[in-house]
């Protein structure tokens, strides 16, 4: 129940913001004396104002966030949580629940009532942080009946789906056929991914069965299977949520989701690609939370980390970040970028596609039907007055040019490359027909880098390398006792055990006065790497040798993404 000193000033913000006028305030303020209801919900009784605008306004004005539940997939642990009759009665939809720091996202109409918020934390046993988002009460009433009655689990959606029938119809429906398991299914599937840490979604059938994998920390984990025959369901549904033509079943195609799973919006890069048993449906998770990294949290160290600074501090030059597919590149550029974006820079990018939207950052996805490719495009955006310049990837000698030409031309660039190492870019852009003299004195620096597990502290083992494991990890054969670690015996039969999160193994080469002299004159790869090595340049073998000596991973991991031979020479 609103207070009327409250209602009046949350009259004034909505008069202020010209969403309704003065004297339909003082008509709602006189209804609301009558019955003693909340002021937004008579001024939507008197169809005065929308709830959905009402709740824009309060929201921005309150720092309050509001909750899209016409987007969102709830978490079936947290609906296990309130009983269906609190929730009606309260108007409360729980939303997920982190079980590792006990907190419950909840939507609620009222985000300021405290007896409901006193009564959910009493339900709850009182050591359940409680974390409510604003949403409007008829939203909240419609997704309750939604949400509870039926099944949300992926195991227990499997066994319906398994004694039951589908009805195709439903499928691109909306809530009002949530009651249709497919439905429920793919929402719990990408809940479940996104909850495990996975970065992709793999929907792949075989001749007998269609398999689930995900892909968690870097390695493909199969998670479930179906029979074949609710495949062409899911395949529907899957293109229905991400705007694809369902009756193209034979040519690649690409679309987006947008959902809002753990109290945050994510998005998902759907790709479907015919097979021979079928269309195989790939989703790449994009989560903008964990998509931009503070540079301070990129694991680098102190040195690596000042040197990194200094190279972005330039103000002209391109910097190249390199490595295979899935190797962290985006998020690398993304934190720079990040690092740099101020008021006083435009940032314009070019990308395929956009991943993760920033602020006050002009970002444009190549788009081939419109014939804007990374080079006619860096041709445009020099046309912008831009400062700073992302080009999505350098694929070839057009390209190239264009980006060392904005280099040249007083702008910062940064792009990414497909190459092994830092140093190896070099032939790389020789091959794409830049010139020695182009490339001295307008690069910045490279980075290379890779992806590796970490090992999770209660299922490591301390143990005594090997001469050859000695030889590679640089330890003075007459040294005995260091100690490195693997995981331990009892977890090595689940491959997938043993492993928590992912850390980047980052090279960093600055390029200088030196470097640049070397490269005009066409040296070779052994005297541009003495040459890096005398500044205090680490490739990534050395890099990843320090992790391993630093307990973070095992030398399995480090082997199985970063070729340590050169260190056997």
């Amino acid at each position: 129940m609103n207070s009327p000193k409250r209602s009046l000033r949350i009259g004034e913000l909505l008069v202020q913001k010209g969403v309704v006028s003065s004297d339909q305030i003082r008509i709602a303020l006189t209804e609301q004396r009558k019955n003693r209801d909340h002021l937004g919900r008579i001024l939507v009784r008197l169809g005065f104002a929308t709830e959905a605008i009402i709740l824009d306004v309060l929201g921005g004005a309150l720092g309050q966030q509001k909750a899209q539940l016409s987007q969102v997939v709830v978490d079936s642990e947290a609906i296990r949580l309130i009983p269906k009759d609190m929730a009606r009665r309260f108007h409360i939809l729980p939303l997920t629940f982190d079980a590792n720091s006990n907190r419950l996202t909840v939507a609620m109409a009222d985000t300021f009532n405290v007896v409901a918020l006193d009564q959910l934390a009493a339900h709850l046993g009182g050591a359940v942080e409680i974390v409510p988002l604003m949403a409007g009460e008829a939203e909240i009433e419609k997704a309750i009946d939604q949400f509870y009655g039926f099944e949300l689990s992926v195991d227990g959606i499997l066994r319906e789906i398994e004694t039951g029938e589908i009805d195709y119809e439903s499928l691109d429906a909306d809530s009002a056929e949530y009651s249709q398991p497919v439905v429920r299914l793919v929402n719990a599937l990408l809940s479940d991914a996104v909850k495990r840490g996975a970065s992709d979604i793999h929907f792949e059938p075989e001749e007998g069965f269609l398999r689930f994998r995900y892909r968690i920390d870097g390695v493909l984990r199969q998670i479930r299977s179906l029979h074949k025959n609710y495949w062409s369901a899911l395949a529907v549904r899957l293109k229905v949520m991400s705007g694809m033509d369902i009756a193209e079943t034979r040519a690649p195609q690409d679309g987006r989701i947008t959902l809002s799973l753990s109290g945050r919006q994510i998005d998902f890069r759907v790709s479907t690609f015919p097979t021979v048993h079928g269309e195989n449906i790939v989703l790449r998770v994009l989560d903008r939370q964990k998509g931009i990294v503070p540079i301070d949290e990129l694991g680098l160290d102190d040195d690596v980390l000042m040197t990194l600074k200094l190279m972005v501090a330039r103000p002209e030059g391109l910097l190249l970040v390199t490595g295979p597919t899935g190797s962290g590149k985006t998020t690398t550029l993304y934190s720079l970028l990040n690092h740099l974006n101020t008021e006083s820079v435009n940032i314009m990018t070019l990308e395929d596609p956009v991943e993760y939207p920033m602020g006050m950052i002009r970002q444009t996805s190549i788009n081939e039907v419109a014939r804007l490719d990374f080079a006619s495009g860096v041709r445009s955006i020099l046309r912008q007055d831009p400062d700073i310049i992302l080009v999505g990837e350098i694929r070839d000698e057009d390209t190239a040019s264009m980006a060392f030409r904005a280099a040249m031309t007083g702008h910062q660039v940064f792009s990414t490359l497909h190459t092994n190492s830092s140093l190896g870019t070099l032939p790389r852009l020789l091959d794409m027909g830049i010139r020695p003299e182009i490339l001295a004195g307008n690069i910045i620096g490279i980075i290379a880098q890779r992806l590796i597990r970490k090992l999770r502290l209660d299922c490591r083992e301390a143990y005594e390398p090997s001469e050859l494991e000695r030889r590679i990890l640089g330890l003075d054969a007459a040294a005995r006792g260091h100690t490195i670690f693997r995981v331990a015996e009892e977890f090595g039969h689940a491959p997938h055990q043993g492993y928590e999160g992912r850390t980047a193994l980052i090279e960093v080469l600055r390029f200088d006065r030196e470097i640049d002299e070397l490269i005009a004159q066409n040296a070779k790869l052994k005297e541009l790497t003495v040459a890096a090595r005398r500044r205090g340049f680490q490739t990534l073998a050395d890099v990843a040798i320090k992790r391993v000596l630093e307990g973070l991973t095992s030398l399995d991991e480090v082997s199985r993404v970063v070729d340590l031979t050169e260190r056997l020479g």
